[in-house]
């Protein structure tokens, strides 16, 4: 449904002359949207929520990617960088997340042409468009964007003549339960956040623990390959591992994995449930969790029977899905299962494709209703787990080539 305006807007001549491209997020897919934008000849500006740049990376910093450096760098990044000196590291090396960022994320926003577009400390709260909300139509193409943003010094609107989506999902995890619903009661520390750094930072709080990690994904094997690294030197540490469906199959053990370390990330953890090292409780859907003195006390259902189990910490590797409140006031076409952008959801299905079987895809698959405003990188993807950073370039690279009017580049 579409509702018509009767006091139609402002009709102030060339209102989105002059204004910028605006970019939420500056991790590695947000400094190549802005790269990519900067090399059609468009301004751009970069809102960054935390104190500098990758915050989200340097957070799972003590990771490993299995994805090598030739699939982690944008062309149009690189050609900035080596514009400074700066040299490529070895192709086929792997690097962490402290390595991307240091390597290459900081110096990549350190460049003449990136270092000036970059606000940090920057959130932007909400988006929507100067004087319209989601509701009103007429003009509304011509109508600047309205972003607004809080900074240490307060609340501020700015504008742009359109917006990148970049933001990421890794401060939205999924919650635990199976209904998709966060646990009633506050858990506190007891619940900790995707991929810590167990043999590190975090080494304590797992140590001679009964740990309970929970998703059936990469970021619960690297967890899991980690804590039973920890148990043979504190051999007190129990470390079970549950997942929804009866098997863990997306994990791909298969030798014919197109990333070799994905691949061998699956088989090391099919190995540590074999060698008992890892105990696996499959079929598990979990109803609630609560504090139970100081431990937390998981109960739910494995295959159709009632189950219960208590344990000192939980990892939550459940996922993530996008944070889309600050987008109220935007035109999204969104699918309703993964929460992608409509044509881009059947390309992306977890339950057909993997990282690798992706194809290649820009604005086609990626515009919403809302012209001129794109949601890119892992974000774009919804709820699916498939994102590689080599697709979110070209989505940005698409992007920034329709926004130039490029649109057969597009």
């Amino acid at each position: 449904m579409t509702l018509t305006l009767t006091v139609p807007p402002r009709t102030d001549a060339d209102r989105l002359t002059g204004l910028p491209v605006a970019v939420i997020g500056a991790g590695p897919v947000g400094l190549a949207a802005a790269a990519h934008l900067l090399d059609q000849g468009l301004d751009v500006v970069v809102y960054e929520a935390g104190p500098t740049v990758g915050t989200s990376v340097r957070a799972w910093g003590h990771t490993r990617l299995f994805s090598p450096w030739r699939y982690v760098i944008d062309p149009a990044a690189q050609r900035l960088l080596e514009a400074t000196g700066w040299e490529a590291p070895r192709a086929s090396s792997l690097p962490t997340g402290q390595d991307l960022v240091d390597t290459y994320l900081a110096p990549l926003a350190a460049t003449p042409q990136l270092a000036p577009v970059i606000q940090y400390g920057t959130r932007v709260e909400a988006v929507s468009r100067q004087g319209m909300d989601r509701t009103r139509s007429t003009g509304r193409a011509d109508t600047p964007f309205l972003l607004r943003l809080h900074t240490a010094d307060g609340v501020t609107d700015v504008t742009a003549r359109a917006v990148v989506d970049t933001s990421g999902t890794y401060t939205s995890p999924n919650p635990l339960t199976a209904a998709g619903l966060v646990p009633a009661a506050d858990l506190g520390d007891r619940v900790v956040h995707a991929l810590p750094d167990v043999l590190g930072a975090d080494r304590d709080r797992f140590a001679g623990k009964r740990v309970l990690v929970v998703g059936a994904g990469h970021s619960a094997a690297n967890t899991l390959i980690k804590l039973a690294s920890l148990a043979k030197i504190a051999p007190s540490t129990d470390v079970l591992w549950a997942v929804r469906n009866a098997g863990t199959a997306r994990l791909g053990a298969d030798a014919a994995d197109g990333l070799a370390a994905r691949g061998q990330l699956g088989s090391t953890v099919h190995g540590l449930v074999e060698s008992g090292q890892v105990q696996q409780i499959a079929s598990y859907e979990i109803d609630d969790v609560r504090a139970d003195g100081d431990q937390v006390t998981v109960t739910g259902r494995r295959a159709g029977e009632p189950f219960a189990v208590t344990v000192d910490v939980i990892v939550n590797a459940t996922g993530f899905r996008p944070d889309l409140d600050m987008l109220r006031e935007i035109r999204l076409g969104l699918d309703d299962i993964v929460e992608a952008p409509r044509a881009l959801a059947p390309l992306i299905d977890p339950n057909l494709h993997s990282c690798g079987s992706v194809p290649p895809h820009g604005v086609a698959e990626l515009a919403h209703p809302e012209p001129n405003f794109f949601i890119a990188g892992i974000k774009s993807y919804g709820r699916a787990p498939t994102f590689l950073l080599l697709t979110g370039y070209e989505q940005v690279r698409s992007i920034a080539a329709e926004l130039a009017g490029d649109h057969t580049g597009a």
